[in-house]
């Protein structure tokens, strides 16, 4: 994948020499990606880099199995809330001042986190870096689709972009248990300073600004009040379902709450006159569809690195560092097919199609998972099932992201880019809380009638709940891939077509 990248980069920058192109910023448009793709890696990292850290810091700072959701919880919440209000305010700012407040924000929460000497402290680090990512995630996204408007250009730096965000969580995972093993477990904080500072040396020099717009969009007050807590409320109500009954008032309370919320929301925004979230971004067939892509993607993958995580390091006793390599030949599938689907099959065949066949093998992938057993090998049965699933998201994530920022107007382009972070994270705190919960019922039905104390029902028990989850995430996806493949448009992307064609750089 470098070579083919370096190829076409290199092409690329050659044609672009003085005077061959009216923006004088294009020739950095490779170095702008560079930059744009190793944000987007420290916020999708940080979503499951702490979590291999968690046993070495429970120990260090004294707090117990409870408390332990909260430091992956904090930043979800605050990410998945905000993402929305960070979207329409970049738009409103500019959105490369949106990127540099929040680089500075995320190296400065993680230093605080990373230093943090009790547990207060650290989940207070970890809010603020979710604060930090919502500023981020949209951002950066929509600076990549107002870069790149050519569509073959637009199409590899979609590819590079979408497989950063469908692999980050595993590379979060090696790197996690790289550092924790070899360093200490706050060096999974400590190393997004480093990222952030090359970060915004790279945008301050690289991106460039652009003056005011006259018809910049004002900020929806009551609307971002709505789906704020709107979010909150569907966040925190699944992240409690975790701890909690389903039946406990602090999960289906805020579970309606949220949706009621939302509901109002959407109704606002049909009658105030400057929305935050313009009804038009999501009602267009492709957009729409592609939301939706990434949120049922957010739910079923957390099936794969959840589980096969516990199993990894729980039934098999991989390191955690054996159990982040052991994610890497997904990751190398992800990659390379993010980019043949958006540089050569997108184009030709449009997101339905990739959509539908990515969904149906990620499914299938999951499905062959649930054969694992006390005896499975890595190389019998876990190798094949990863690089499948890796397969299937990789021709999702890449051409779903170029579909789902496609055709916005100028106005609307962070808020745009801000639904497809949403949509996924809000997926994924959905997933984790949901897969959790059928997982956790699977594994007490099974020792019904057994010994509970003999250690090997005990860990077939185990084995159950992870098929249970893999079962399920198999059928999010087999669902996923009818759904989307009614929604989306067939056929290859018109340019003619305004609901296809990129945003133009203002």
């Amino acid at each position: 994948m470098a070579e083919i990248q370096t190829t076409g980069v290199g092409a690329q920058i050659a044609d672009a020499a003085p005077g061959s192109h009216p923006d004088p910023n294009h020739a950095k448009r490779w170095f702008i990606l560079a930059v744009i793709g190793l944000a987007q890696l420290m916020i999708v990292l940080d979503v499951t880099i702490v979590n291999i850290a968690l046993p070495d810091a429970q120990k260090a700072l004294g707090f117990s199995n409870g408390d332990r959701q909260w430091i992956v919880t904090a930043y979800s919440l605050a990410f998945g809330s905000l993402l929305l209000l960070f979207g329409r305010v970049s738009d409103v700012i500019g959105r490369r001042a949106m990127f540099l407040i929040g680089l500075v924000g995320f190296a400065a929460a993680s230093a605080l986190g990373g230093a943090s000497p009790n547990f207060d402290t650290l989940v207070t680090a970890r809010a603020l870096q979710g604060v930090a990512g919502a500023m981020l995630a949209p951002a950066a996204l929509s600076l990549l689709s107002t870069t790149f408007t050519e569509a073959k250009e637009r199409a590899t730096a979609f590819a590079v972009f979408g497989g950063i965000a469908g692999s980050g969580a595993a590379i979060g995972m090696l790197l996690g248990g790289v550092l924790t093993e070899y360093l200490n477990w706050r060096w999974t904080l400590f190393v997004n300073v480093g990222i952030a500072v090359i970060a915004i040396a790279g945008a301050a020099s690289l991106i460039p600004r652009h003056p005011r717009e006259a018809n910049r969009p004002s900020l929806d007050i009551p609307g971002t009040v709505l789906v704020s807590a709107g979010l909150f409320g569907i966040v925190y109500g699944f992240s409690n379902a975790e701890s909690h009954a389903w039946s406990a008032p602090s999960t289906w309370g805020f579970l309606l709450g949220g949706l009621l919320l939302l509901a109002t929301f959407t109704w606002w925004q049909t009658r105030t006159k400057h929305p935050l979230l313009p009804l038009r971004v999501i009602l267009e067939r492709n957009r729409g569809g592609s939301y939706l892509a990434m949120f049922l993607t957010g739910i079923g993958m957390f099936g794969v690195f959840l589980f096969l995580n516990y199993y990894l390091q729980e039934i098999l006793r991989y390191s955690p560092v054996m159990t982040g390599v052991a994610f890497l030949p997904m990751v190398a599938a992800l990659m390379v097919t993010a980019t043949i689907s958006t540089t050569q099959l997108y184009p030709r065949v449009g997101a339905k199609i990739l959509v539908f066949v990515g969904m149906l093998m990620a499914g299938g992938g999951m499905a062959w998972l649930t054969g694992i057993s006390l005896t499975s090998s890595y190389a019998t049965n876990i190798l094949g099932p990863l690089l499948i699933i890796g397969v299937g998201m990789g021709a999702i994530f890449a051409p779903a992201m170029n579909a789902a920022t496609s055709g916005v107007e100028q106005r609307d382009a962070g808020v745009a880019s801000a639904m497809v972070n949403t949509a996924q994270q809000i997926g994924g705190s959905i997933g984790t809380a949901l897969l959790n919960s059928l997982a956790a019922t699977a594994f007490t039905n099974y020792l019904v009638g057994k010994n509970a104390h003999d250690q090997i029902v005990q860990t077939n028990a185990a084995i159950h709940s992870y098929t249970v989850a893999f079962w399920w995430a198999a059928a999010i996806f087999g669902a996923g891939a009818i759904i989307c493949g009614l929604i989306l448009k067939a056929g290859k992307p018109d340019p003619a077509d305004p609901d296809a064609a990129p945003a133009i750089h203002a």
